[in-house]
Protein backbone atom coordinates (compact mmCIF):
# COMPACT_ATOMS: atom_id res chain seq x y z
CA UNK A 1 0.00 0.00 0.00
CA UNK A 2 0.97 3.58 -0.56
CA UNK A 3 1.54 6.26 2.03
CA UNK A 4 2.16 10.04 1.00
CA UNK A 5 3.15 12.41 3.67
CA UNK A 6 3.52 16.20 3.57
CA UNK A 7 5.82 17.60 5.23
CA UNK A 8 5.24 21.14 6.57
CA UNK A 9 7.58 23.19 4.58
CA UNK A 10 9.14 20.91 2.56
CA UNK A 11 8.34 21.11 -1.11
CA UNK A 12 8.14 17.56 -2.11
CA UNK A 13 6.01 14.67 -0.69
CA UNK A 14 7.41 11.36 1.09
CA UNK A 15 6.13 8.31 -0.81
CA UNK A 16 6.84 5.24 0.07
CA UNK A 17 5.00 1.65 0.56
CA UNK A 18 4.63 -0.42 3.31
CA UNK A 19 2.99 -4.18 4.25
CA UNK A 20 1.10 -2.50 7.41
CA UNK A 21 -2.19 -2.49 6.94
CA UNK A 22 -4.07 0.85 6.54
CA UNK A 23 -5.74 1.13 9.78
CA UNK A 24 -2.68 0.50 11.44
CA UNK A 25 -1.04 2.87 9.38
CA UNK A 26 -3.54 5.97 10.92
CA UNK A 27 -3.87 4.75 14.30
CA UNK A 28 -0.16 5.46 14.51
CA UNK A 29 0.28 8.35 12.59
CA UNK A 30 -3.29 9.85 15.07
CA UNK A 31 -1.59 8.72 17.96
CA UNK A 32 1.62 10.20 17.23
CA UNK A 33 -0.36 13.63 16.23
CA UNK A 34 -1.88 13.26 19.14
CA UNK A 35 1.17 12.32 21.94
CA UNK A 36 3.13 15.18 20.03
CA UNK A 37 5.52 12.25 19.28
CA UNK A 38 7.64 11.46 16.11
CA UNK A 39 5.66 9.05 13.38
CA UNK A 40 7.28 6.12 13.23
CA UNK A 41 6.61 3.87 10.14
CA UNK A 42 8.18 0.98 8.31
CA UNK A 43 8.48 0.76 4.34
CA UNK A 44 8.75 -2.44 2.18
CA UNK A 45 12.52 -2.50 2.57
CA UNK A 46 12.32 -2.51 6.24
CA UNK A 47 13.16 1.59 6.39
CA UNK A 48 12.50 3.44 8.66
CA UNK A 49 10.27 6.70 8.17
CA UNK A 50 10.60 8.95 10.78
CA UNK A 51 8.79 12.25 10.56
CA UNK A 52 8.27 14.81 13.22
CA UNK A 53 4.07 14.75 14.05
CA UNK A 54 4.29 18.58 14.53
CA UNK A 55 5.44 19.09 11.27
CA UNK A 56 3.50 16.66 9.74
CA UNK A 57 1.24 18.34 6.81
CA UNK A 58 -0.94 15.70 6.05
CA UNK A 59 -1.35 11.87 5.43
CA UNK A 60 -2.82 9.93 2.05
CA UNK A 61 -3.19 6.57 3.10
CA UNK A 62 -3.54 4.49 -0.04
CA UNK A 63 -6.02 1.13 -0.72
CA UNK A 64 -4.88 -2.11 0.67
CA UNK A 65 -6.69 -3.45 -2.66
CA UNK A 66 -4.34 -4.99 -5.45
CA UNK A 67 -5.68 -3.99 -8.34
CA UNK A 68 -5.85 -6.75 -11.34
CA UNK A 69 -3.44 -6.07 -14.33
CA UNK A 70 -4.02 -7.45 -17.28
CA UNK A 71 -6.14 -7.62 -20.87
CA UNK A 72 -8.67 -10.39 -19.28
CA UNK A 73 -12.21 -10.31 -20.81
CA UNK A 74 -14.83 -7.50 -18.71
CA UNK A 75 -17.89 -9.14 -18.20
Amino acid sequence: MEIELGIRNVAGAVTFNTDEPADQVGAAINQAIANHEPITLTDTKDRHIIVPADALGYAIIGSETRHAVGFGALN
